[in-house]
């Protein structure tokens, strides 16, 4: 495992909330600013004739990554403006449907309000049953609730609220057998996972590097089948825009912008292989479900799963009437993380990152015993 020291994270701080924006390690957050200083020293040679080539080298390394085609991969802000880019696109008409979870992130779920209100399309909103069993029965619950008219599906890789891993690669499969356009969310996944997306083969995956790639902010994905790519619609329209233009092209360049953050990419990506990363996720993990049995043994309640999730995991937690909880825990014992209702059950989500300690799980675990005695 790494330290804080090999972080920026205070060390005032036990940091529990490495899922909502992650963190950079030291040496990757000086690639970057090595990056941005390039930029700042001579821009018209950085972004007018560096950046294709630069670009190029960058989206073919996390291309090798993900085991797909480069010219399948553009970068994005982050999984939420990939999301964008594939929902926005669909052609939808009144009478249609969007199979959903009741476990989508928040965003998401505007997003798709949105494009319901504009549209007329509905969205279907399949309640996921707790706990979670097995990949088989949430496939066949989650198809109970689709139609004729069902014409994409939008799902989590790994939910923001609950923390559970969902079968996408099943539900892919099942969806193309039944003509369903697939749109995975895959924010929390890269890096908590290992991810094949050729394996996965949903039709589109937006996701993150920010969060468990520990790469900086503002670098996330977007991957789309090639049989896709003259459907989907840039989310704004640039010099990229022309004729003959392929998808990188079309999606790689929005006007002026600081490049950076993508092209750290590869940096992000080397230092956690050049640490072991497999070794780091099992341990941190280890730490997770700890938390979950320490806690839920504590309360006598039932975990939303044995074991389908990865760093991250939601606990609940007895009904609390103090809203006020997650802010006690950081005034009072300066530890960062989420709690609160996920999914009308009060609990407490705990992200373990490869900085964080058996030491940081005690200490949250005593200080919920004060607060929730």
């Amino acid at each position: 495992m790494l330290s804080p020291a090999d972080f920026l994270i205070r060390d005032d701080i036990t940091f529990l909330n490495h899922g909502s924006f992650g963190a950079c390690p030291r040496p990757v957050f000086a690639r970057y600013q090595a990056w941005q200083r390039e930029l700042e020293r001579q821009p018209i040679e950085f972004l007018l004739r560096r950046r294709p080539q630069l670009m190029a080298e960058a989206r073919a390394a996390i291309a090798d990554y993900f085991n797909v085609p480069v010219g399948e991969m553009v970068f994005v802000t982050n999984a939420t403006s990939g999301l964008n880019v594939a929902v926005r696109s669909l052609r939808l008409s009144a009478g249609d449907e969007i199979l959903t979870s009741t476990h989508e992130y928040g965003a998401v779920e505007r997003l798709l309000e949105f494009t319901a209100a504009k549209t007329g399309t509905r969205i279907v909103k399949h309640q996921v049953q707790l706990p979670y069993t097995s990949a088989e029965a949430f496939a066949d619950a989650f198809f109970a609730d689709a139609s004729a008219k069902t014409k994409a599906i939008v799902l989590s890789h790994i939910t923001s609220p609950t923390s559970l891993i969902f079968p996408v690669a099943l539900i892919c499969r099942r969806a193309r057998e039944l003509g369903i356009l697939t749109i995975i969310d895959g924010a929390h996944a890269p890096g908590q996972l290992p991810l094949d997306l050729s394996a996965i083969a949903a039709d589109v995956y937006s996701g993150n590097f920010h969060k468990w790639l520990c790469a900086p902010k503002g670098a996330g994905f977007l991957h789309a089948r090639r049989e896709l790519h003259e459907c989907i619609e840039p989310l704004v329209i640039s010099h990229g825009w022309r004729a003959g233009s392929d998808f990188a092209e079309r999606n790689g360049w929005g006007g002026t912008r600081d490049i950076a953050a993508w092209l750290t990419v590869p940096a992000a990506l080397d230092f956690l292989r050049q640490h072991n990363l497999p070794a780091m996720r099992a341990e941190c993990h280890q730490l997770a479900a700890l938390a979950q049995a320490k806690l839920c043994q504590r309360y006598g309640l039932r975990p939303l799963s044995r074991d389908n999730f990865a760093q991250m995991v939601t606990i609940p937690l007895p009904d609390f009437r103090d809203e006020d909880i997650k802010q006690k825990l950081y005034d009072n014992y300066r530890i960062e993380v989420p709690a609160g209702k996920f999914i009308g059950q009060c609990g407490v989500r705990v992200s373990v990152a490869p900085y964080n300690c058996r030491a940081d799980i005690e200490r949250l675990i005593a200080a919920l015993g004060e607060l929730l005695p």
